[in-house]
């Protein structure tokens, strides 16, 4: 079998109809990395239905250098499908490598899509640079008291993980006038304050506290 032909195996198989089969041809890939196969990895990322399956074609695509992987993970962010997004992000966040922080916008913190912007999030608290901290919070904290609970805690756990430099922003939030926003900051600082209480706890008792109309702070 030639190399030509060798190849063109592993990329159906990374397009078969069963999970099993794309798992075990993304391991083989990652086990053994080819730059022939950056290319059929980040397409596979961008429509694999199956979370462990995508997770495998993360970690085949982490075993490359990333002067392969950077520029075609920095092209899919300006993908128009979500899913292609949300996998690059992904993965930039599991290479870790910060020439790609310029990529990470204000557009992607904001997306439209949930999945996207929590990527986006998680994203940008591991490849801020120095010095850079400070305006991502501000952006973070632009996205208080979005979505539903699973949203509201990858961002509280972004910005948690940011560390003290954000309780100013927080303080500044839990006085703003939408009460999803009030409350989402107040139990953000509880789980900074906390890091083993239950988010879902803090997020109801800070909506208690914003329906008796006090931040609940003691000065």
């Amino acid at each position: 079998m030639t190399m030509q032909e060798q190849d063109t195996d592993m990329i159906r198989a990374l397009e078969d109809g069963r999970a099993s089969v794309r798992l075990r041809a993304a391991m083989a890939i990652g086990t053994t990395p080819d730059p022939r196969f950056v290319g059929p990895l980040v397409e596979r990322c961008a429509v694999e239905p199956e979370f462990h399956v995508r997770d495998m074609l993360t970690w085949a695509l982490t075993r490359h250098p990333a002067s392969l992987t950077l520029p075609r993970l920095l092209g899919e962010l300006r993908s128009e499908r979500a899913q292609a997004r949300s996998q690059a992000l992904h993965t930039l966040s599991k290479i870790g490598d910060r020439r790609a922080w310029p990529a990470i916008t204000r557009e992607l913190l904001s997306d439209a899509d949930d999945e996207v912007a929590r990527s986006a999030w998680r994203a940008a608290v591991v490849l801020v640079p120095e010095g850079e901290e400070h305006e991502l919070a501000a952006a973070l904290a632009a996205q208080l008291g979005r979505g539903g609970r699973d949203t509201q805690l990858s961002l509280g756990r972004a910005l948690v993980a940011l560390g003290e430099m954000i309780v100013p922003t927080l303080r500044a939030a839990a006085e703003d006038p939408d009460p999803r926003v009030r409350a989402h900051a107040i139990a953000t600082e509880r789980l900074l304050r906390d890091p083993e209480a239950g988010f879902a706890f803090a997020i109801e008792e800070a909506k208690r506290v914003v329906a008796l109309g006090d931040t609940g702070r003691k000065e």
